[in-house]
C-alpha cells in the first residue's frame, strides 16, 4: 500500500512502520475495528488515503503511479516552514518552536499541537518535533486528528463509519455522508465547493487504489467539489 514510503529520495525513508501504526491504532478504540467489515476497510483505506495524500512523493508519471508513494514526507517543506502560531491562552506557543506540518496528517498549529498532546500524554507545544522524531506519537497525532470531532465539524472516524447523520444546514450545503466529507472536514477551507481540483482528485486516487488493494466499494460522495467548506 505504501509501496515507496522507504525510497531513498524519500525524507521518510525508514520513519514510518507498520509497527508504530498498529501501536498507535490500538490506543484509540474503535478505529478501524466499527461496524462490519467492509465498513473497517473503507476507514483504514480512507485514513491511509488522507495521510498519504498528505505526505505524498508522487508525480504523474512516478514508478508505479503517483498513488505509491505515500507516507514520503515527514516535515513540511523538509522544516522549512513558518511558525504556524496562534495567540491562545490554552495553548499558548512556547519559544523556540514551530507548529508548521508533521506527520501522516501533517498537524499544524499551536491549537492542535496543544489538545493532541493532552490526549496522547505528551507535551507537544514544548517539543512538537516529537511528531517527526517518534513514530508511534507521529500514527497517534494523525489518529488523534481523525478521532476527534472539533465543533463543527465531525469526526472523520464519524463520517467513514456511518455514525454522523448531516444536519439540515449540512445537507443545504451538499455537506453528504461518504469520503468527501472527510476532505472537508481536513482541507475543506483551500479545496472544497470549489469545482474540480487536482488536490481533492489525488486524495479520491489514494483512497480509491486502497480500496481496491483492500477489496471493498468506494461507497458514495467521494469529492468535495460542491460541498461548502464547514466554517
Amino acid at each position: 500500500m505504501l509501496k515507496h514510503r522507504n525510497d531513498a529520495a524519500c525524507p521518510g525513508n525508514g520513519f514510518y512502520t507498520y509497527n508504530a501504526f498498529i501501536t498507535a491504532a490500538n490506543s484509540f478504540n474503535g478505529f478501524g475495528t466499527t461496524s462490519d467489515t467492509d465498513t473497517q476497510k473503507r476507514e483504514i483505506a480512507a485514513f491511509l488515503a488522507q495521510t498519504s495524500h498528505e505526505t505524498t512523493g508522487g508525480w504523474s508519471t512516478a514508478p508505479d503511479g503517483p498513488y505509491a508513494w505515500g507516507y514520503c514526507f515527514l516535515r513540511e517543506n523538509n522544516g522549512n516552514a513558518g511558525d504556524y502560531c496562534v495567540q491562545s491562552s490554552q495553548y499558548p506557543c512556547v519559544s523556540g518552536q514551530k507548529y508548521y506540518g508533521r506527520g501522516p496528517i501533517q498537524i499544524s498549529f499551536n491549537y492542535n499541537y496543544g489538545p493532541c498532546g493532552q490526549a496522547i500524554g505528551q507535551n507537544l507545544l514544548s517539543n512538537p518535533d516529537l511528531v517527526a522524531t517518534d513514530a508511534t506519537v507521529s500514527f497517534k497525532s494523525a489518529l488523534w486528528f481523525w478521532m476527534t470531532p472539533q465543533s463543527p465539524k465531525p469526526s472523520c472516524h464519524a463520517v467513514m463509519t456511518g455514525q454522523w447523520t448531516p444536519s439540515a444546514a449540512d445537507q443545504s450545503a451538499g455537506r453528504l455522508p461518504g469520503y468527501g466529507v472527510v476532505t472537508d472536514i481536513i482541507n475543506g477551507g483551500i479545496e472544497c465547493g470549489k469545482g474540480s481540483n487536482a488536490a481533492v482528485a489525488d486524495r479520491i486516487g489514494f483512497y480509491k487504489r486502497y480500496c481496491d488493494i483492500l477489496g471493498v466499494s468506494y461507497g458514495n460522495n467521494l469529492d468535495c467539489y460542491n460541498m461548502q467548506p464547514f466554517s
